[in-house]
């Protein structure tokens, strides 16, 4: 434990960012997991539905500083490239 104030609050603040970006993370997984989960079950309308989604959670957590804008739009990419595969097949 730290003896100097600052360092406690210091503590108590870092734990209080690392849930706050926990919880934002595991948002950014879930609808990651959508989109992938609706591209191998073949549903091309809700594969759809979750890239929006996945889209606007990745801008999300770009904007609150969670993930570099790099990482966000190769996530993107990927996903996209994986429903347009899917809707070409059709």
């Amino acid at each position: 434990m730290p003896n100097i104030k600052s360092q406690e609050k210091r503590v108590r603040t870092s734990q209080k960012r690392a849930e706050a970006v926990k919880s934002e993370k595991t948002k950014i997984k879930n609808a990651i997991k959508g989109v992938r989960g609706a591209v191998s079950a073949n549903d091309a309308e809700k594969a759809n539905s979750a890239l929006n989604h996945a889209y606007s959670v990745l801008d999300a957590s770009v904007g609150k500083g969670i993930h570099h804008r790099n990482y966000a739009q190769r996530m993107k990419s990927r996903l996209s490239k994986a429903v347009n595969d899917l809707n070409t097949e059709e």
